[in-house]
């Protein structure tokens, strides 16, 4: 797939990194490389849409396999695809993977020469689901089935098929398990390239499958009656005594590979055990999901195992995405510094050194911006979240000597900013020659603020002049952003580089309001002022944005907008829940409060498993939302997007430098009365209650800790 970017020579620009075959820790990365967990398979550079600018036309995407009726099992580096037939049958996405290579893509199992009747499927955590199908095995049994077949499927690679009998006599059931494999890559997979399925030879308790790439084998317990290498067969004759049970376990595995030992699953776990307890019964059910999915998607950077680090989602990126990765580890920050620390220090090895314009950048891919705007690049994003990152876990109560050993690259990011923006008021993006897009200001002026604060603090110098810098942003800003109009104006999701303005409205605008954490639980100045951020609370609480399950990247009324774009339409949670913090922090709790109830509603149609975004049609009586086909699930941001929704109940902010925690919940109590316990502030356990009065109470706290006014 070629990379085209806006940049005048057609080349990447700075930052933009071609896509590997496989992500750090080994994981695959994303088979649609260079755009949006979620987008379509585009060159970067294109996307859909009428183009509004003059920026490239149009491509013509290329089908993908669906995603959003699969039930997916991750324990990275292990992950399982299945439908909810429970069959495996080699179709689609279907199987089981390790590191991106499909190491079993058919699982039939037949029971008396018979597929069972598939009557149920569920997740039963994030890596295991649950199948069951029926079937009639007595002749005399009439209509009612007799035999239960039950299967739990695992991502490490272990499947167990247990059959219960009700039938009043003893069965003799001949079991089959059809099985095959292409060895695949999860990218060629996707595009329809994996290729036949090679053939098996016998291999101790099992089947073996070869290839100049790699070997896996399948071993069953107890062993198979008969193996037949010419069919992919394994065989049982059974013996189920009435009201028996009998069980089957099959262990997939890479040669010379014991089991896949997730990252999520032991030591590495970087989460607190935290728990949520409200009047609304969904939100213990979505904090426990949430955690759960983080879990599924920790990585470990292999030359450093002890840094952790979240993968974008699953199935496309099971990779580290560092925008992403950062975005993901600031809003679990209330589960604990651990996966920012180990994010931050996997991505301070990967920033760009030496001379020259790109020295100091985190490389990320080009994102799809829809179709008003050029793609975006990541790498200005992961690069300006930095040291944001690091200033907020600092407050949160990263170890000092963490601080300290991340600083440099805190700064090599900072100096990045300042010498990328030269005498210039904005930051271009992509450089050189990109657009200059709303939010990307709104990341700079972050980064600029809290930088600044970080740099202060440890005596570097640097802090005045991006001070300096900020304060010249706000000013121009309203001038140069805001379009006027008789609705009250809006800001534009851009400026050309000829000084045109992009007037169309979309979630980017939520960033606007996230203005960071500074000293004593204050949040630091945004670049809007109290009038135009009420009006752009007005238009994200209004009908053309909010869609009743959450926050459309594109506003209805936009001719362009597609209630399946992933940015020109489609709701993207982790926005929505940048939207709904930011309002909460600026006073805006029923604009806030009617996002978070739609997302809270989205996530219960979604068994407490948040997709990365999902289809922004209007809410209405007894509907549900609309899955994406092509969303992931689980996604990074929307798992630590669905901690950080029920924590901004409590508005906790903590400042462990100055030894307080100030606390600014909602006073709407929008779920009534919710306890928040097991969180984390500079290590110690930390748990508030909020009342169905909107009061906060601090249960439980760190020694030295003090509430703040």
């Amino acid at each position: 797939m070629p990379h085209l970017s806006s940049a005048p020579d057609g080349g990447r620009p700075p930052g933009h990194e071609p896509a590997r075959s496989a992500g750090r820790g080994g994981a695959p990365a994303d088979p649609r490389a260079g755009r949006d967990a979620g987008a379509p398979f585009l060159p970067a550079g294109r996307g859909p849409g009428v183009p509004r600018v003059p920026f490239p036309v149009p491509g013509r995407p290329a089908d993908l396999p669906p995603a959003h009726t699969t039930l997916i099992c991750a324990a990275l580096p292990g992950l399982v695809i299945s439908t909810e037939e429970g069959q495996l049958t080699g179709h689609g996405l279907e199987g089981f993977y390790t590191a991106g290579r499909r190491i079993l893509s058919r699982c039939r199992v037949r029971v008396a020469g018979r597929e069972p009747l598939a009557v149920q499927a569920r997740m039963l955590a994030a890596d295991r689901a649950r199948f069951v199908g029926t079937l009639r095995a007595s002749p005399d049994a009439g209509p009612d089935p007799d035999v239960v077949v039950e299967r739990t499927r695992h991502a490490d690679g272990v499947e167990r098929i247990t059959l219960h009998s009700s039938a009043l006599r003893a069965l003799r059931l001949p079991v089959e398990v059809a099985l095959g494999t292409d060895l695949a890559e999860l990218g060629d997979v996707a595009s329809g390239r994996a290729g036949p399925e090679l053939p098996a030879s016998v291999h101790a308790a099992g089947l073996r499958w070869s290839c100049p790439t790699g070997h896996v084998t399948v071993t069953a317990d107890p062993p198979p009656t008969d193996a037949l290498a010419s069919a992919g067969l394994l065989r049982w004759e059974l013996e189920l005594p009435p009201g028996g049970t009998l069980t089957v376990e099959l262990r997939v595995r890479p040669d010379g590979q014991g089991p896949v030992r997730a990252v999520g699953r032991g030591a590495g776990d970087p989460f607190a055990r935290a728990r949520a307890v409200s009047d609304e019964p969904g939100a213990e059910a979505l904090l426990r999901v949430c955690v759960d999915d983080l879990r599924a998607l920790l990585l470990r950077d292999p030359r450093h195992p002890a840094d952790t680090h979240l993968a974008a989602g699953a199935p496309w990126r099971c990779g580290l995405a560092p925008a992403e990765a950062l975005t993901a580890a600031r809003m679990t920050l209330p589960l604990g510094t651990r996966l920012a620390a180990g994010t931050l220090r996997t991505l301070a090895r990967a920033q760009l050194a030496g001379p020259g314009p790109r020295s100091g950048l985190i490389p990320g891919p080009l994102r799809d911006s829809g179709p008003h705007l050029p793609p975006g690049c990541t790498a200005t994003e992961a690069t300006l979240l930095f040291p944001v990152l690091l200033a907020e876990a600092r407050r949160w109560g990263l170890a000092e000597r963490e601080v300290e050993e991340l600083l440099p690259a805190a700064e090599r990011c900072l100096e990045w900013l300042r010498t990328t923006a030269g005498d210039s008021t904005y930051l271009p993006d992509p450089q050189p020659g990109g657009p200059l897009r709303c939010e990307t200001q709104a990341h700079a002026h972050r980064a600029a603020l809290l930088g600044a604060d970080l740099l202060d603090a440890y005596g570097r110098a640097g802090g005045a002049e991006l001070r300096q810098w900020a304060q010249a942003l706000r000013t121009a800003f309203c001038d140069d952003f805001w379009i006027e109009d008789r609705a009250g104006g809006r800001p534009a999701a851009a400026r050309t580089r000829d000084g045109r303005p992009v007037p169309q409205l979309g979630s980017g605008a939520a960033h606007l309001l996230d203005t960071g954490l500074a000293d004593s639980g204050e949040t630091a100045p945004g670049l809007l002022d109290k009038a135009r951020t009420e009006q752009l609370a007005r238009l994200l609480g209004g009908p053309a944005m909010d869609s009743g399950w959450g926050l459309r990247s594109l506003g209805a009324k936009d001719v362009a907008y597609n209630p399946f774009g992933h940015r020109s339409g489609a709701v993207r949670v982790h926005e929505t829940v940048v939207a709904v913090t930011g309002l909460a922090a600026a006073g805006h709790e029923e604009e806030a409060g009617s996002l978070l109830r739609g997302v809270l509603a989205a996530a219960e149609s979604f068994g407490g498993r948040l997709p990365e975004m999902y289809a922004g049609e209007r809410r209405t009586r007894g509907s549900a939302p609309l899955p994406h086909p092509a969303a992931s699930r689980p996604a990074a941001t929307s798992a630590a997007a669905g901690v950080l929704l029920l924590c901004s109940l409590a508005g906790i902010r903590p400042d462990v430098p100055a030894g307080t925690v100030t606390l600014r919940p909602f006073r709407s109590a929008p779920l009534g009365e919710i306890a928040l316990t097991g969180l984390r502030i500079s290590g110690a356990p930390f748990s508030v209650r909020v009342s169905r009065l909107g009061t906060a109470t601090v249960e439980e706290a760190g020694d030295g800790l003090r509430l703040g006014v």
